[in-house]
């Protein structure tokens, strides 16, 4: 499970401003579950994301992940849960140049396995997401769609507690997104991990089970009606 309580995050803007980008933010997501946190650009979305993965420590607030409060961990504990318990499926393709998709794929694993144990392990996880036939194949060999999934793989590779994915469609056509946020869906509930899913689409937000919009940095105090998909 992934709790935030009263999580609040600030940064001084240019001139001095102190701009609020999370400000009190409550929000619990049981495992197996996909909650959507919806917002335009600079509502403070990748700011909470953030702080869930222990890249930001919050000014206020705690962040719990399965009892343990990760705003509290050392820079070592930090790298130890990120590497171990979140997934994280980033905007933006984060490839090792050269490498093969199942290598790519297996990353976070081969600090902990040898490499051949580290294949075999997502091996299953890549069909499941219809690449076993692009195993090989290297990232720029790969269309956009399927280096998303390669990111989906590898975010899951260690049966993390808690996903979290920022905009995971935005550089994706509207039908190699509805495949996308289809897949994740199901890998979501199959792995039992609790979901945050960031975004400003909302064909995105339809995939989720529960969605609440974030603006200027507060959560609103209703949850968005999702378009049918």
């Amino acid at each position: 499970m992934l709790e935030l309580r009263q999580v609040a995050k600030q940064f001084a803007a240019p001139g001095g401003e102190i701009v609020r980008a999370v400000d009190d933010v409550t929000v619990t997501i049981e495992r197996g579950e996909i909650v959507a946190l919806y917002g335009p650009s600079g509502s403070g979305k990748t700011t909470v994301l953030k702080i869930v993965a222990a890249l930001l420590r919050p000014d206020h607030g705690t962040v719990h992940v399965g009892g343990r409060d990760v705003a509290e961990l050392s820079a070592r504990e930090a790298a130890r849960y990120r590497l171990h318990e979140v997934g994280f499926i980033r905007q933006l393709p984060d490839f090792v140049p050269g490498a093969s998709a199942i290598d790519n794929a297996a990353l976070k694993l081969f600090d902990d396995l040898r490499a051949r144990d580290a294949r075999r392990r997502v091996e299953p996880l890549l069909a499941r997401l219809g690449l076993a036939g692009r195993l090989r194949h290297r990232a720029e060999q790969l269309s956009t769609g399927e280096r998303q999934r390669v990111l989906i793989a590898r975010a899951l590779s260690t049966d993390p507690t808690v996903l979290l994915a920022d905009e995971p469609t935005g550089s994706l056509d509207s039908r190699r997104s509805r495949d996308v946020l289809d897949l994740l869906r199901q890998l979501s509930h199959e792995h039992d991990v609790a979901t945050l899913l960031v975004t400003h689409d909302p064909q995105a937000v339809s995939y989720a089970d529960r969605a609440l919009e974030l603006h200027d940095g507060r959560l609103r105090s209703y949850v968005i009606d999702a378009p049918d998909r």
